[in-house]
């Protein structure tokens, strides 16, 4: 069953500190995403892998073409529904996992994981007992908890983001290089996260440089720059 549906989708870019070049990225894409597969996003770097990526989650407004996502039931446009139904869809639906963890300073890498929970109304100890949960699993030394993560490391930040990412199990998951910074334990561990989330019928859409990694999970590859599937 199809989660999200991507149609006719172009979008280009306009340097207007080089003259106003503008450089076409997307052109004429079209992809529909099934519960429970992992559609790994491939191509040359500068193909417009992460443009894409990111147009899913609303991030970019392309210039024409939709994205439709399964929301409680209905289909919902992301791209020219309102702003406040954009964000119940994130919260609620579509989940997304970037390659930079951004958050508030001086917020405890508990609570930044916890957040996802805490805003579909989960009370404050059952969601922060769930992110304690989820940060052993990604082996973030319980010392780390209580501090801001601006100041970990890389792999220790991704790991947050990760945890944060799958704590609020969206439907559908957007993850941009998720296993980039990580060890080769770290990167088993978000793997097996990623397989269960497919078991219980997330659809994933990702970008995976690591070519053990896109063979071990994904079930079909779309080619960006070509627009098919294989």
């Amino acid at each position: 069953m199809a989660v999200m549906r991507v149609r006719n989708l172009s979008k280009s870019f306009t340097l207007h500190e080089q003259g106003g070049v503008v450089l076409s990225v997307l052109n004429n894409v079209s992809l529909d995403i099934m519960a429970g597969e992992c559609v790994v996003l491939r191509g040359a770097s500068g193909c417009g892998k992460s443009t894409l990526l990111r147009s899913m989650y609303a991030n970019y407004k392309p210039q024409s073409g939709s994205i439709e996502v399964c929301h409680q039931g209905l289909w919902v446009d992301i791209l020219s529904a309102a702003p406040r139904i954009v964000l119940e869809v994130r919260r609620r639906t579509l989940g997304y996992v970037s390659q930079f963890l951004r958050v508030i300073p001086r917020v405890s890498s508990l609570d930044v994981v916890a957040e996802p929970l805490r805003n579909i109304g989960i009370d404050a100890p059952s969601a922060r007992a769930r992110a304690a949960a989820m940060l052993q699993r990604l082996n973030v030394p319980e010392r780390l908890w209580s501090l801001a993560p601006a100041t970990f490391s890389g792999g220790e930040q991704q790991r947050v983001n990760i945890a944060r990412g799958f704590i609020s199990q969206s439907p559908i998951l957007l993850l941009d290089e998720p296993t980039a910074s990580l060890d080769t334990e770290n990167r088993a561990a978000v793997i097996a996260l990623i397989g269960e989330a497919m078991a219980r019928g997330t659809a994933i859409v990702g970008i995976f440089h690591d070519e053990d990694v896109r063979r071990c999970l994904g079930t079909r590859q779309f080619d960006v720059a070509q627009a098919r599937l294989t």
